[in-house]
């Protein structure tokens, strides 16, 4: 018997637009259950893990781990889930897009191309259609093709607290940082500060070839890794060059370093 409902993922960084489309998604799907709402891409990631949802909607730019990432990584996470992308970049993605069996919804979305995608994503649900290979071809072709979002060069220093003592923290010296409350700490080969910056904001500000997510409240400096092991349940842990303690490699996050 052909399931009755679907569940989704829905990850979107600014909230009018997310609060749009799942007033949206209400109208022309009653039956989907949303078990997720997201912000980033962190978080959008542990919530398909965790649920395994039948759809996840991803906005190909986010703070930190992009959608294309979050997609990527969710496809050995949890193979079942159909993507549908929510892009503005319609000249690069319709293209890439059309010639793959990925779904994708322009902003702003317009009600008939929603009504169309809800149509197909029930079809595959109904049939159990996957297709890895055109998942991973349309992904490849939009990494190359999408234009790039760097308006502001990467950070480069950090001003951080220590005690009594304000530091000036060049970036490439981090090895890593941690979500502390509202605020992030620091870690270098010297010691710890603290950042009277969210990571969240600091994502958006971090040179994303270096800097990586390895948990939603953790980021680290790929130079300063110095090996990832991977243990029996699928996480990983990370070895630092600098730094006598590990980091946890949340599963789901392990499949961004699978080709390095």
């Amino acid at each position: 018997m052909a399931k009755t409902s679907c569940t989704a993922v829905i990850a979107e960084d600014e909230t009018l637009l997310r609060n749009a489309l799942l007033e949206q998604l209400r109208g022309a799907w009653p039956q989907l259950d949303i078990v997720a709402e997201c912000e980033d891409g962190a978080s959008a990631l542990e919530a398909i893990d965790e649920h395994q949802p039948d759809v996840a909607f991803l906005d190909i730019r986010m703070p930190g781990l992009s959608g294309l990432e979050v997609a990527a990584a969710a496809a050995q996470a949890s193979p079942g889930t159909q993507i549908v992308f929510v892009t503005a970049y319609d000249q690069y993605a319709i293209e890439a897009f059309d010639r793959g069996a990925i779904d994708y919804l322009l902003k702003p979305i317009a009600p008939e191309r929603l009504a169309a995608t809800v149509q197909r994503l029930k079809l595959r649900a109904a049939s159990g259609a996957s297709d890895a290979a055109a998942l991973a071809e349309v992904l490849e072709r939009l990494g190359a093709n999408l234009p790039r979002n760097d308006a502001r060069p990467p950070l480069t220093w950090l001003t951080a607290s220590a005690g009594r003592e304000t530091k000036l923290i060049l970036v490439d010296d981090v090895a890593y940082f941690r979500a502390d409350n509202k605020y992030t700490t620091v870690m270098t080969a010297e010691g710890e500060a603290l950042l009277r910056t969210p990571i969240r904001e600091l994502l958006a500000v971090l040179d994303t070839n270096t800097f990586k997510q390895i948990h939603r409240s953790t980021i680290v400096n790929l130079k300063a890794i110095a090996s990832i092991v991977r243990d029996d349940t699928g996480k990983g842990t990370v070895r630092l060059k600098s730094r006598p303690e590990t980091l946890t490699v949340s599963q789901p996050f392990m499949a961004l370093f699978r080709h390095m």
